[in-house]
């Protein structure tokens, strides 16, 4: 395992936590108390910025601008990024568009990169992902009612979705829908390309998460499709082809979720220890940092976070050797291992802050309001749990290797 930084890798990381210190934390305070059209102006001109040093989408693919960063090097970055909620955005690599502009670059037609893809990738639009509903269970991605019916040259969608995230505002939808009941559970599904101004597209609301119900990027929309109609065309790579796409995405996109998680965890546990250095509790000017409840926090915190990123980043490892089909243990594994971190990490910050950690004045309650999801989102922590499990014990059953770190067929 060789996780060396390259020269030129230090010197992007070192450029991005001074921006990231510098220009983008400080517009948390306009994000959580201030007017939205005004964070929205700052945010486009930190993007410009960010453009000027040629960092801009450093995720994507080199022939669209991106930096040609292999998964190791975007984990780290993702975690440099993900020290505040607005960090991603600002470089143009936040999801969902991230994970679009990963699958359009692999199964898109030369139109579709054309209409689709170069805009996503330069900043001119963003993008929404259509899978989960209401009705269904997500953590069953073959099971899924909304379909995709052959009229013409047309599709013709009917379905309902939620957590559609950041489809306020989005110009077009990647859905995923059942284009052939009668085929085999997994391949009666398909990916197709809906521009959110078709009629038949609606955003029926924002969800209301915890309280919030936000607008424009950071939102999670209920969308219904009612005889929406799209050329075939838009069909994005094969026809059947949807859970092999998702698959796909969601694998890669788990490192760039929990090294954006560790981001969150090491800025939580900055601010923890800043706290408890700084908080007096007696009058001979003892603080919070010479109680021993304190230390075993810091010091269980510090060592969860550093198993946490060497774990994620030996997945990332993995998957630029062996591939995300061959690295899937230890993608499962650090999706309910990361979570599970940072979201101690966020809790431990919000008790040494007090009363202050639930309040707005820091960014520690919007984490634990907004992060909680991380256990339920891209597989619930206990699917992957158990599909690791049972991964596990069959090998071990068959005179296999059962650790992790090693690829398997």
């Amino acid at each position: 395992m060789d996780f060396e930084v390259s020269e030129k890798m230090q010197t992007i990381l070192g450029m991005v936590d001074e921006f990231i210190a510098n220009d983008v934390i400080p517009l948390e305070g306009e994000m959580l108390h201030g007017n939205q059209a005004t964070l929205n102006d700052l945010i486009v001109e930190k993007q410009q910025r960010v453009r000027q040093m040629d960092l801009w989408a450093p995720n994507h693919p080199v022939e669209f601008g991106g930096l040609g960063l292999n998964m190791v090097e975007h984990g780290m970055l993702a975690e440099a990024l993900g020290r505040t909620p607005l960090g991603l955005l600002v470089f143009g690599c936040q999801a969902p568009d991230a994970g679009n502009v990963e699958i359009l670059h692999k199964y898109a037609t030369d139109d579709q990169r054309e209409r689709f893809l170069r805009p996503l990738v330069e900043g001119e639009v963003r993008s929404c992902f259509s899978m989960t509903e209401p009705e269904m269970p997500g953590s069953n991605p073959v099971m899924m009612a909304t379909t995709a019916r052959k009229d013409g040259d047309d599709y013709v969608i009917n379905g309902h979705k939620w957590f559609t995230s950041a489809a306020d505002g989005s110009a077009f939808a990647i859905v995923m829908a059942v284009t052939d009941p009668d085929a085999p559970p997994y391949s009666r599904a398909s990916m197709i390309l809906v521009p959110t101004d078709t009629p038949g597209f609606e955003l029926i609301r924002n969800v209301s998460v915890m309280g919030h119900a936000g607008s424009g990027y950071g939102t999670h929309g209920e969308v219904s499709y009612q005889q929406c109609r799209v050329p075939q065309a838009n069909l994005l790579g094969g026809e059947g082809d949807g859970f092999v796409i998702a698959q796909e995405r969601l694998g890669p996109g788990r490192i760039h979720h929990c090294m954006r998680w560790i981001g969150i965890a090491q800025r939580s546990f900055e601010m923890m220890c800043d706290r408890a250095n700084k908080r007096q509790i007696r009058p001979d000017g003892q603080t919070l940092a010479g109680r021993q409840v304190i230390q075993h926090w810091v010091a269980e915190t510090a060592a969860e976070i550093s198993g946490a990123r060497l774990m994620t980043l030996n997945a990332a490892w993995m998957i630029d050797r062996v591939g995300p089909k061959a690295a899937r243990d230890e993608i499962a594994s650090i999706k309910f291992q990361v979570a599970n971190v940072m979201l101690r990490a966020v809790d431990r910050a919000v008790q040494v802050h007090g009363a202050l950690g639930v309040t707005d004045d820091t960014i520690l309650s919007y984490w634990y309001r907004h992060e909680r999801a991380a256990r339920i989102y891209d597989g619930a922590d206990e699917v992957h749990k158990s599909s690791l499990g049972r991964r596990l014990l069959k090998r071990q059953a068959s005179g296999g290797p059962i650790r992790l770190g090693m690829a398997h067929d």
